[in-house]
């Protein structure tokens, strides 16, 4: 058995991200009362086939499930079942546009006097223990539907339960951290290509970027520096059942030193990792080292480079 439990805040994308396994074969269910879990995981393995089951766990459920659902899971692993456990958050002012934008009600609010905001807070304190248990932890923010089924479909659906999926994504501080980043590191004290004006257009994945960062040994320093530390630090993580990894590197517009950071750990990495995503998040692209064709993330705003900083 394969069990797949979606999870996370409302509006953030969950009934995509079951519909999304469901059209790969999997046996879904929405909105699964958790204390009937391990019941379900028992009648489907009496059966005696292999089976492939997705189900949403959220705060629809009765608070109490949710207390005891940290010690089902950790029963369901006793016994040797697989699972992951995948959380879909979403930034709390883009829940609130995207709830006026429906004018749906949130869940907490059907049978109380909460605000649309509070609700929102109140859910997020409600499934803090699951999203602490969490193996992959997506961000929805900036991704379209397609987007979203992409990562459900590259990242779940196909992950090999004995390797690390390592993703590398580069970001702006100006635009915040990553939601789902595991590691962050920052690269704003390198040399900043913004302030030639012959460079300010290109990106980090352009020739000319390349040559001029890679022509100062500090970037380089840094580079080696952080290789050394995930190569001895990966294998630790991945022998604590960690199935996903997401590194994010920052600078300031997300332009060039981060961009040119993550392609040359990339490039390096994937050769001991297997296949290595790459996320430029401020560029609005997605790809792996394997497939060099970019797929545009559809969902993010246009961004007039000439006015970026990096």
């Amino acid at each position: 058995m394969q069990l797949v439990i979606i999870s996370g805040r409302s509006g953030s994308g969950k009934s995509i991200a079951l519909q999304a396994l469901e059209d790969l074969g999997y046996y879904a269910i929405d909105n699964l009362p958790a204390m009937l879990l391990g019941s379900l995981v028992d009648e489907l393995r009496d059966q005696g086939e292999r089976t492939h089951l997705a189900v949403s766990i959220d705060a629809r459920n009765l608070p109490g499930a949710l207390e005891r659902l940290p010690a089902q899971l950790n029963e369901l692993r006793q016994r040797q079942i697989d699972f992951q456990v995948i959380y879909l958050t979403t930034d709390a002012r883009i829940l609130l546009e995207r709830y006026s934008a429906t004018r749906r009600r949130h869940p907490l609010t059907r049978d109380s006097e909460m605000t649309l905001e509070e609700a929102i807070n109140k859910e997020e304190e409600t499934l803090h223990d699951i999203r602490d248990l969490a193996d992959l932890l997506i961000d929805t923010s900036r991704l379209s539907v397609h987007d979203l089924r992409r990562r459900i479909t590259d990242q779940v659906a196909h992950q090999r339960r004995d390797q690390l999926t390592l993703t590398f994504e580069s970001f702006g501080y100006k635009r915040g951290v990553p939601m789902d980043a595991d590691l962050v590191f920052d690269v704003r004290c390198l040399p900043n290509p913004y302030w030639d004006p012959t460079l300010r257009q290109f990106t980090g994945r352009d020739a000319n970027i390349v040559a001029f960062l890679s022509s100062y040994p500090i970037v380089d320093d840094m580079s080696n520096d952080i290789q050394a530390w995930l190569e001895r630090w990966l294998p630790a993580y991945q022998n604590s059942q960690r199935s996903y990894m997401t590194i994010a590197i920052g600078c300031t517009g997300g332009q060039h030193r981060s961009v040119y950071m993550v392609e040359q750990l990339a490039k390096r990495l994937a050769p001991r990792m297997g296949e290595v995503q790459l996320r430029h998040r401020e560029l609005g692209l997605q790809y792996t080292l394997s497939d060099q064709s970019a797929l545009p993330l559809t969902n993010l705003p246009h961004i007039d480079k000439r006015q970026e900083t990096s």
